[in-house]
């Protein structure tokens, strides 16, 4: 998620980049101009900075593998090399260097998939070694992809089109594709898998309708309306652990959430309520309506909205568990994380009960007098453009960091993740005697 500041629109934080949560919703990653920044989101009413990065600048990619101290960061001086470290021993363990931008990257106990505009690279997380690349993939401008969680199936989700809604679901475990999915009529904007990679989630540049897929079948299960009035940019979906909600935010004002429910007849004939009544009415009249009309009278519509008190800011959302308690988290390029309270017998309009600030109330200033320094100091070379700062040389790898790897091989030294990691059920990382192992 990156941010940018509207002409007249609501407020960015000048110091804020992008920001993802990781894997369980138990941790948020906040790129910054000056590096990164790693808080622990398990408690309502305070946030918790782990760690802050600053062995490089202006950071728009940063993931976080669960609890452990592995990290990935991409920056924007350097936009085709990712960088893996060790933050607890402040050691890089190792940089990779691709033939173009770093669109996005995504990892889970097995596999760390880096994403450029046409092609997609699979490595095997252990050692880094590079197992798949997927040359030729269609255009796909935003780095739109998402890779299930659960290590025992590593499925990969991104677009099989630059202009239709297709999605090729790949097994990253077997390097195979498993199918292709027809999900919307226009390209698509937003994917994520459930927890367990057996369900889909789609929505379209159009932002109106959300779908969610069996996986591996691709069988459509679920279809909602986001809703009908406005196209909009849908910025991230993301499931509840038990997969019976999902929760989407747009560059609108409201976040919704869905929940994953079956309408079977016995709960209608229980509830012979008159909006039961014109259901039925309705289901029955779709059989001979137009395909187009059917479909959205069997959409379903959100079981719970939360109205933020922004408007076309750039924003990711989560569900989590806190404290006991569903929460909603939005953490926004405003500089905040959102923390709101669901109800998941009734729904209805969410609660805020936290608000938290990701950056310090003298930053910005602090930000804002460097800037008048650098101003009155003597004239230097004029700042070049992205495009003209990408196409510069990489700076060569000190010495103290890997020199990368090939098709063949795998990190020159040290394993990344040791085998514990494999281990069924949840691994704690938490400890000083867990990966990785760093080579002096």
């Amino acid at each position: 998620m990156e941010s940018e500041e509207a002409p007249d629109g609501p407020a960015v934080h000048r110091g804020f980049i992008c920001a993802s949560f990781n894997q369980d919703t138990t941790s948020l990653s906040v790129g910054t101009k000056t590096g990164y920044r790693l808080f622990s989101v398990t408690a309502v009413d305070k946030l918790d900075c782990i760690h802050e990065g600053v062995e490089c600048p202006d950071v728009y990619i940063v993931e976080r593998l669960f609890s452990s101290s592995l990290v990935v960061v991409v920056s924007l001086s350097m936009p085709r090399r990712m960088n893996v470290y060790h933050f607890k021993k402040g050691t890089e363990i190792c940089n990779y260097s691709y033939s173009n931008n770093i669109l996005s990257v995504r990892l889970n106990r097995q596999r760390l998939v880096v994403c450029l505009e046409e092609s997609i690279y699979i490595h095997n997380i252990k050692d880094m070694k590079l197992l798949k690349t997927l040359l030729n993939t269609p255009t796909n401008p935003s780095g739109l992809c998402a890779l299930s969680i659960n290590h025992s199936n590593s499925f990969l989700a991104y677009p099989g089109s630059a202009t239709i809604g297709e999605i090729t679901v790949y097994d990253a475990n077997n390097l195979t594709t498993l199918t292709l999915i027809q999900a919307h009529d226009s390209a698509l904007a937003a994917l994520t898998f459930n927890s367990s990679g057996t369900k889909l989630a789609s929505a379209s540049e159009k932002g109106t309708v959300i779908r969610v897929f069996s996986i591996p079948e691709g069988q459509k299960l679920f279809e909602f309306r986001r809703g009908m009035k406005r196209y909009v940019s849908i910025s991230s979906l993301s499931f509840s652990a038990d997969a019976q909600f999902l929760c989407a935010s747009s560059n609108t004002e409201t976040v919704h959430i869905f929940k994953l429910e079956q309408h079977s007849p016995s709960q209608e004939e229980e509830s012979p309520t008159w909006s039961a009544y014109v259901g039925k009415m309705f289901t029955a009249a779709s059989t001979y309506l137009p395909a187009q009309v059917s479909d959205m009278m069997h959409q379903d519509r959100a079981f719970a909205t939360v109205r933020l008190n922004m408007f076309g800011l750039k924003n990711i959302c989560a569900l989590a568990t806190i404290q006991k308690l569903p929460r909603l988290l939005v953490a926004s390029s405003d500089g905040f994380l959102y923390i709101y309270n669901v109800d998941p017998q009734d729904g209805g309009e969410c609660v805020l009960v936290q608000k938290h600030r990701l950056f310090e109330f003298g930053e910005e200033q602090v930000e804002e007098n460097e800037e008048e320094k650098q101003e009155e100091a003597p004239p230097q070379p004029a700042s070049q453009s992205y495009a003209a700062t990408v196409a510069l040389p990489s700076t060569p790898p000190s010495s103290t960091t890997l020199l990368g790897y090939s098709e063949e091989g795998g990190a020159q030294k040290g394993e990344i993740i040791p085998e514990h990691e494999f281990a069924e059920g949840p691994v704690c990382l938490d400890d000083e005697n867990e990966f990785p192992p760093v080579g002096n």
